[in-house]
């Protein structure tokens, strides 16, 4: 292992901001092999969130941990997908993403936009490779849904990725209690307005888990609606 990397985050007292990791993925970095880090905490309280013990819980590993776990996986893996909770609020993510890229693993940042600000250090260093934005809600709903009052600076990130040129998805989590087909609707065209143009994911929430809020069942009504325009295709996940 490369020793150092690791004192430069020794030095700074670094805590165990991660709750536990992956190995070992193909699904979450298109066509891409990588491993997953789980940050602990989350800024928003979303009702459909089944990871609550992430959210809630406190990290158990700590960069040095993770970074001597990478560098046994080099030439195995070719991607590092960052994840949570929310990884961005973490004060020295942008320190160890640096070191991740150092090792020459490619970056994907899974965010709820909450983070403008640290996206864009990431963006202009050039230390990302591909961005999953979770887009909650409209302003309408988005308090509702993640009990926080940060649509703005995920509008923010939405704009920051748009004028990057960065590769991006969006993806949306759907309880049919939550948001209905003409919430969708509504998504899809403020995403149009935006300038976005790709693919959006639409995340059918799985009944039967442990979620932040006791919610009933939800029906996969949408895919029974052709909800793709010229500008946006739309895929469901779950």
């Amino acid at each position: 292992m490369n020793t150092n990397n690791v004192p430069i985050l020794q030095k700074e007292n670094v805590a165990k901001p991660i709750y536990s990791i992956t190995p070992f993925t193909l699904l979450d970095y298109p066509h891409k092999s990588a491993c997953i880090l789980w940050f602990a905490g989350c800024n928003m309280r979303c009702l459909y969130c089944y990871n609550p013990e992430i959210v809630f819980g406190k990290g158990s590993i700590s960069f040095e941990k993770i970074l001597e776990f990478l560098n046994s996986r080099k030439q195995l893996l070719d991607a590092v997908v960052f994840s949570g909770g929310e990884c961005l609020l973490h004060k020295k993510s942008i320190l160890f993403i640096e070191e991740v890229k150092k090792m020459g693993f490619l970056v994907k940042i899974d965010t709820n936009g909450s983070q403008p600000k640290v996206l864009e250090e990431l963006i202009k260093k050039e230390l990302i490779d591909y961005v999953a934005l979770d887009f909650k809600a409209m302003p309408d709903n988005f308090e509702k849904i993640t009990q926080s009052n940060l649509f703005i600076p995920f509008e923010k990130s939405l704009h920051l990725l748009l004028e990057s040129q960065l590769p991006f998805e969006v993806r949306t989590t759907v309880h049919s209690d939550l948001l209905k087909k003409e919430d969708i609707h509504r998504m899809i065209l403020y995403l149009e307005k935006a300038g976005y143009v790709g693919n959006y994911y639409i995340q059918h929430f799985v009944n039967g888990t442990t979620t932040i809020e006791k919610l009933g069942y939800s029906f996969k009504e949408l895919e029974k609606e052709n909800l793709s325009t010229e500008k946006i295709k739309i895929h469901f996940r779950g």
